[in-house]
């Protein structure tokens, strides 16, 4: 690694942008090896919330900076909010938080497996924010976006 990419790599540790696709195999255990350049963004607490996504068969993998400015949101809704608070339920109800070992594997709970389809290969997908964790037939079927939707989605987010 040259000096540049150091430099820039010290600037955005512990930020939470994760980028890039890899293909890892659940060991015998099924534990997932997170790769050593996105386990230096997760800063501290070096743990990581994992979750069901809302609309795909896919878990989201959130570190506590980012999952705390998501619940900031939820907590300005009032406890009489019975849409909110049914969210918050189920959401909370459906997630882990998990601690990576001293070679980075982590240990998902198998109900979350089972819900995203992951068996043996586990293909994280960074989201910059954070990071998805998909089995290669469900990304197959999403990945293969057309470039009017991704145009679309852009405009949508801003970019």
């Amino acid at each position: 690694m040259d000096e540049s990419n150091v430099i820039l790599e010290n600037e955005i540790k512990g930020q939470g942008i994760f980028v890039g696709e890899f293909l890892h195999s659940l060991d015998p255990k099924k534990r997932l090896t997170i790769p050593s350049e996105w386990r230096a963004q997760v800063g501290s607490p070096k743990s990581l919330y994992v979750l069901r996504d809302v609309t795909d068969k896919c878990l989201c993998v959130f570190p506590t900076s980012e999952l705390q400015r998501r619940i900031e949101r939820i907590r300005h809704h009032s406890i009489a909010d019975a849409r909110a608070r049914q969210f918050t339920r189920m959401l909370g109800s459906q997630s882990d938080l998990v601690a990576w070992d001293s070679q980075g594997r982590i240990r998902i709970k198998d109900d979350l497996l089972n819900f995203a389809d992951l068996k043996d290969q586990v293909v994280l997908v960074g989201a910059f924010h954070s990071f998805e964790l998909w089995s290669p037939d469900n990304w197959n079927k999403v990945s293969g976006t057309d470039r009017g939707t991704i145009h679309e989605a852009a405009q949508y987010v801003g970019f």
